[in-house]
């Protein structure tokens, strides 16, 4: 059931990293420049009540657990990153993470 779960929602993102790109695609080539949108944006623009939820739950939940460096260096970069980038990989991983693995040949 993890594994379907895994793959089911691995396959959702990646979808939405095609969107992304796409969407990047259409705004470089109506600008002629390079244009990207950056994860935090997207998300913001979707849902910025679980953007806003999402920081104060970290910093103030798992910073107590883990420490200050999580919100402020590591999750602002990703917020920064390339929507297409960050969903793509993530949603790659969880694929990864999902897939259904041959079973190993028993060697008797």
């Amino acid at each position: 059931m993890i594994a379907f779960l895994s793959r089911f929602i691995g396959l959702w993102m990646v979808a939405g990293s095609l969107v992304a790109l796409v969407i990047d695609g259409t705004k470089t080539i109506a600008a002629s420049a390079l244009t990207m949108t950056p994860m935090g944006l997207a998300w913001y623009s979707i849902s910025p009540s679980s953007l806003m939820q999402t920081q104060e739950f970290v910093q103030r939940t798992v910073e107590s657990y883990v420490g200050h460096w999580l919100w402020d260096p590591v999750i602002q970069w990703i917020l920064m990153a390339p929507a297409w980038a960050v969903l793509g990989i993530l949603g790659g991983w969880l694929l990864y993470t999902g897939r259904r693995r041959r079973p190993q040949p028993a060697y008797a």
